[in-house]
């Protein structure tokens, strides 16, 4: 009996250790190949600044090779659906913005939030609507005027169909005011085209546009928030001044394929959770004008994006009511 239990109890000793020992080798020997960061985006936007700065970071923390791919098209659904067919290793992973995550609101899309899982909310900023600095508008009720007398729309700069940019102005033509969105995969031709005067407003967030508000080439003529904002917006009005429901604030997450090794998950969102507490992070959430407890860790980060849907897809039934 007692040679029995001894047997019994080193087999289960060796199972034990064959567990952890794998799951050792497992976090050591990840990566075990350069890593893919798919951006579903163009280069010089604010998704691809992010990828590249976590990419830096997960090379450095990590040990292994990161290759930042941009891969735009679709309102970042394409990309997003290379790291589901290529993904299963844990080798490819994916930057998602609130653009594309709002995908989910709409059936029978490319790409859905539910085939992946979030290792990290990076960022969260809110969204405005911009106009070229010497231009006609300079605040926001010039935008009111003019967008309930003109006999044509209002054109606006957006990311593509079925974004919160799009979604963000359906709501406001429900509130009377006459406009049209021109979708631009690419950032920097959705900037310029503001910029150039070729469309009269620009939808995105002030961190990724910066350089052109410092330059005074683009000024901010609302947020969409429930509160105002600091210097140097301190004066912006928010959609809360207006009565306005929609906020969907941009978020950019880090994501993997659904369903790869845990252990690998653990490991890429415990690297993400250090690079958050970094001096550079801080430094960076600042620069984009982004909220200063901007991340979200694994741990609550896929129900935080379930949130943003769940957000995406009242607003979403306002719109249609109209």
């Amino acid at each position: 009996m007692i040679k029995k239990m001894l047997s019994y109890f080193s087999k289960v000793f060796v199972v034990l250790f064959a567990l952890t020992a794998s799951s050792v080798y497992a976090q050591a020997n990840y990566p075990s190949k350069p890593i893919r960061l798919i951006v579903p985006w163009g280069p010089g936007g604010g998704a691809d600044i992010m990828g590249r700065l976590v990419g830096r970071w997960l090379e450095t923390d990590l040990k292994g090779t990161v290759v930042v791919m941009n891969q735009p098209g679709a309102t970042g659904s394409i990309g997003l659906r290379k790291l589901v067919d290529e993904g299963a290793d844990g080798h490819t992973l994916g930057v998602l913005t609130g653009d594309t995550l709002t995908l989910g609101a709409f059936p029978e899309q490319l790409f859905n939030v539910s085939n992946t899982v979030a290792l990290g909310i990076m960022i969260r900023q809110p969204s405005g609507l911009f106009a070229r600095f010497d231009g006609p508008f300079k605040t926001w009720d010039d935008v009111i005027a003019a967008a309930k007398a003109k006999p044509r729309s209002i054109n606006v700069a957006i990311t593509g169909p079925n974004s919160p940019d799009e979604l963000t102005i359906k709501y406001l033509e429900t509130k009377g005011l006459k406009m049209a969105t021109v979708p631009y995969a690419k950032p920097g031709e959705r900037f310029v085209a503001a910029i150039a005067g070729h469309v009269e407003l620009l939808y995105e967030q002030a961190g990724d546009l910066k350089a052109h508000i410092e330059s005074k080439k683009l000024r901010p003529l609302i947020f969409f928030d429930n509160k105002r904002a600091p210097e140097p917006f301190a004066n912006v009005p928010v959609s809360a001044d207006y009565g306005y429901e929609v906020l969907l604030p941009q978020t950019r997450s880090i994501l993997a394929k659904k369903g790869i090794d845990q252990r690998i998950i653990d490991r890429i969102s415990d690297s993400l959770n250090r690079y958050s507490k970094t001096p550079e992070f801080a430094n960076y959430l600042r620069d984009q004008y982004a909220l200063p407890d901007s991340f979200v860790g694994a741990k609550d980060a896929q129900k935080f994006l379930e949130n943003e849907v769940a957000s995406f897809k009242k607003i979403l039934e306002i719109v249609n009511k109209k």
